[in-house]
Protein backbone atom coordinates (compact mmCIF):
# COMPACT_ATOMS: atom_id res chain seq x y z
CA UNK A 1 0.00 0.00 0.00
CA UNK A 2 1.71 3.43 -0.95
CA UNK A 3 0.10 7.07 -0.74
CA UNK A 4 2.08 8.86 -2.97
CA UNK A 5 1.22 12.89 -2.04
CA UNK A 6 2.47 15.50 -5.04
CA UNK A 7 2.00 19.60 -5.21
CA UNK A 8 3.68 21.43 -3.19
CA UNK A 9 5.79 24.41 -3.70
CA UNK A 10 6.74 27.54 -3.06
CA UNK A 11 4.07 30.34 -3.19
CA UNK A 12 3.85 33.84 -2.22
CA UNK A 13 1.50 34.66 0.66
CA UNK A 14 -2.49 35.42 -0.94
CA UNK A 15 -1.38 32.55 -3.43
CA UNK A 16 -2.83 28.80 -3.98
CA UNK A 17 -1.77 25.27 -4.39
CA UNK A 18 -3.54 22.09 -5.08
CA UNK A 19 -1.95 18.92 -3.38
CA UNK A 20 -2.78 15.64 -4.68
CA UNK A 21 -2.65 12.06 -2.94
CA UNK A 22 -2.52 8.76 -4.79
CA UNK A 23 -3.24 6.05 -3.73
CA UNK A 24 -2.17 2.31 -5.06
CA UNK A 25 -1.95 -1.21 -4.02
CA UNK A 26 -5.61 -1.53 -2.62
CA UNK A 27 -8.65 0.44 -3.11
CA UNK A 28 -9.70 3.14 -0.36
CA UNK A 29 -12.89 3.78 -1.47
CA UNK A 30 -14.49 2.37 1.47
CA UNK A 31 -11.81 4.42 3.59
CA UNK A 32 -11.69 8.09 5.39
CA UNK A 33 -8.87 10.05 4.35
CA UNK A 34 -7.33 12.88 5.91
CA UNK A 35 -4.51 15.57 5.55
CA UNK A 36 -2.00 16.76 8.45
CA UNK A 37 1.01 18.91 8.65
CA UNK A 38 4.01 19.85 10.37
CA UNK A 39 5.90 22.55 10.53
CA UNK A 40 9.40 22.85 11.57
CA UNK A 41 10.04 22.25 15.53
CA UNK A 42 6.49 21.47 15.79
CA UNK A 43 4.28 18.01 15.93
CA UNK A 44 1.64 17.13 13.40
CA UNK A 45 -1.19 18.88 13.30
CA UNK A 46 -4.64 17.73 11.56
CA UNK A 47 -5.50 19.86 8.84
CA UNK A 48 -8.96 18.55 7.06
CA UNK A 49 -10.32 14.59 6.33
CA UNK A 50 -13.20 13.58 4.13
CA UNK A 51 -15.51 10.20 4.42
CA UNK A 52 -15.35 7.61 1.93
CA UNK A 53 -18.41 8.83 0.04
CA UNK A 54 -17.06 12.51 0.05
CA UNK A 55 -20.09 13.77 1.57
CA UNK A 56 -18.99 14.25 4.72
CA UNK A 57 -15.47 16.90 5.57
CA UNK A 58 -13.58 18.72 8.82
CA UNK A 59 -11.31 21.35 9.01
CA UNK A 60 -8.74 22.38 11.28
CA UNK A 61 -10.27 26.16 12.36
CA UNK A 62 -7.00 27.52 11.44
CA UNK A 63 -7.68 26.76 7.21
CA UNK A 64 -11.37 26.66 7.63
CA UNK A 65 -12.81 28.60 4.61
CA UNK A 66 -9.61 28.80 2.93
CA UNK A 67 -8.87 25.20 2.06
CA UNK A 68 -11.16 22.49 0.50
CA UNK A 69 -10.71 18.67 0.42
CA UNK A 70 -11.86 16.32 -2.21
CA UNK A 71 -11.84 12.45 -3.97
CA UNK A 72 -12.14 10.75 -6.53
CA UNK A 73 -12.38 7.27 -5.59
CA UNK A 74 -12.26 6.34 -9.61
CA UNK A 75 -9.32 7.59 -9.85
CA UNK A 76 -7.92 6.39 -6.17
CA UNK A 77 -6.92 10.40 -5.21
CA UNK A 78 -7.29 12.86 -2.72
CA UNK A 79 -6.77 16.46 -2.54
CA UNK A 80 -6.79 19.31 -0.61
CA UNK A 81 -7.02 23.02 -2.54
CA UNK A 82 -5.13 25.51 -0.65
CA UNK A 83 -6.49 29.15 -0.98
CA UNK A 84 -5.42 32.44 0.84
CA UNK A 85 -2.26 30.77 1.73
CA UNK A 86 -0.59 32.58 4.63
CA UNK A 87 3.43 31.98 6.15
CA UNK A 88 1.78 30.03 8.97
CA UNK A 89 0.97 27.34 6.08
CA UNK A 90 4.59 26.55 5.64
CA UNK A 91 4.77 22.93 6.72
CA UNK A 92 5.04 19.11 4.85
CA UNK A 93 2.02 17.83 3.95
CA UNK A 94 1.23 14.00 4.24
CA UNK A 95 -1.75 12.57 3.57
CA UNK A 96 -3.24 9.30 5.48
CA UNK A 97 -5.89 6.61 5.02
CA UNK A 98 -8.12 4.70 7.32
CA UNK A 99 -8.83 0.95 7.35
CA UNK A 100 -12.80 2.71 8.69
CA UNK A 101 -15.02 5.29 7.04
CA UNK A 102 -13.34 8.29 9.31
CA UNK A 103 -13.22 12.09 9.50
CA UNK A 104 -10.97 11.95 12.39
CA UNK A 105 -8.69 14.67 13.88
CA UNK A 106 -6.70 12.34 15.24
CA UNK A 107 -3.61 10.92 13.68
CA UNK A 108 -3.66 7.40 15.43
CA UNK A 109 -6.87 6.76 13.30
CA UNK A 110 -4.91 6.44 10.12
CA UNK A 111 -3.38 3.28 8.97
CA UNK A 112 -1.33 4.60 5.83
CA UNK A 113 0.91 7.58 5.19
CA UNK A 114 2.63 9.09 2.69
CA UNK A 115 5.81 10.88 2.60
CA UNK A 116 4.87 14.36 2.51
CA UNK A 117 5.07 17.10 0.49
CA UNK A 118 6.46 20.47 1.49
CA UNK A 119 4.56 23.99 1.20
CA UNK A 120 6.47 26.84 1.52
CA UNK A 121 4.76 30.48 1.41
CA UNK A 122 6.70 33.47 1.22
CA UNK A 123 5.69 37.07 2.95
Amino acid sequence: VQLQASGGGLVQAGGSLRLSCAASGRTFSSSGMGWFRQAPGKGREFVSAISWSGKSTYYADSVKGRFTISRDNAKNTVYLQMNSLKPEDTAVYYCAAADIDTISTMHQVYDYWGQGTLVTVSS
